[in-house]
């Protein structure tokens, strides 16, 4: 009686406190149970999927070869020569891009030396890569101007000048030089052609679209000449 208020606890365990607390701590708890759930959920989906993943590198060569017998036999020659022409010309895109990444990279490398910009090589060559999916790259304009002014303190505009006349050069070497004679030489299409299938591509799905241009423009060249014109 001397250390407890039995008013206190009389307010504290009537009905309509404890009524209050239980809709207050419910909903946390289900929330807390519900996330509970859904993260063991979420990692048994993983196991299961590393588990696909496993079995099917087991047998990928077998899978590879003979998925081609679940197609009529009237649609294997065709599909055969689809698939084949497909992963070349996937195969060969992507050799030429990392080629043009590289090409890319050095030059940018180059002309953040010239200009003074820290981390030069290392950032160039993080542009470059970012030159995988076409014109990417600029992405990587604003990074460079706050790595430069935080690291130098200049004047904003002279910086953003020189960063962007290093990324003007560098992109018109990559448009005029560098992609159409490697890429060209590649996948065997003309420098027109090239700048042609990037610009109707783009326009027509975005990023997506200069991504899978040259692949798609390729593989419908060899469909005209391999099943239209028979060569």
């Amino acid at each position: 009686h001397e250390n407890i208020d039995m008013n206190t606890l009389n307010r504290i365990l009537s009905e309509e406190n404890i009524i209050n607390t239980i809709k207050n701590t419910v909903p946390k708890l289900w929330m807390l149970l519900s996330e509970s759930i859904n993260f063991l959920f979420s990692i048994l989906a993983s196991f299961i999927i590393l588990l696909y993943v496993f079995f099917i590198l087991l047998d990928y060569e077998a899978i590879a070869e003979g998925w081609i017998h679940l197609l009529p036999a009237k649609y294997r020659t065709f599909t055969t020569n689809l698939v084949k022409d497909v992963q070349n010309g996937m195969n060969t895109y992507f050799r030429g891009q990392a080629l043009v990444a590289l090409c890319v990279g050095i030059l940018f490398s180059i002309g953040f030396l010239i200009i003074d910009f820290p981390m030069a090589i290392g950032l160039g060559l993080f542009i470059g890569a970012l030159n995988m999916v076409p014109y990417l790259q600029i992405i990587g304009f604003l990074p460079t101007i706050f790595l430069k002014a935080a690291d130098t303190g200049q004047n904003f505009w002279i910086i953003i000048a020189s960063a962007l006349a290093v990324f003007a050069v560098v992109q018109i070497i990559q448009d005029t030089i560098i992609v159409p004679k490697i890429m060209g030489k590649i996948t065997g299409l003309n420098p027109a052609i090239i700048l042609l299938s990037l610009s109707v591509w783009g326009s027509l799905m975005g990023v997506l679209g200069m991504i899978i241009a040259l692949p798609l423009t390729t593989l419908m060249l060899s469909y005209y000449q391999r099943f239209i014109i028979n060569r």
